[in-house]
């Protein structure tokens, strides 16, 4: 799927400084930060859900508790 990435000129430069020093193309390193985000996000998510389901597990011990 193609898409338009719209960037800031501050960002711009700073990725283009950054692919230069890296030897990539701008386009290499917003697949790699895409991918980062992707993944660490999927990690939070699965944290979330494990703490939430958890929580229901316990609350009634929990509650007996205070």
């Amino acid at each position: 799927m193609a898409m338009n990435l719209r960037l800031r000129d501050d960002q711009t430069d700073a990725l283009k400084q950054r692919a230069e020093e890296e030897g990539l193309s701008m386009h290499a390193i917003v697949l790699r930060a895409v991918d980062d985000y992707l993944s660490r996000t999927a990690q939070e998510a699965l944290v979330r859900k494990t703490a939430r389901e958890q929580a229901a597990k316990w609350h009634e011990l929990m509650e007996r508790l205070k």
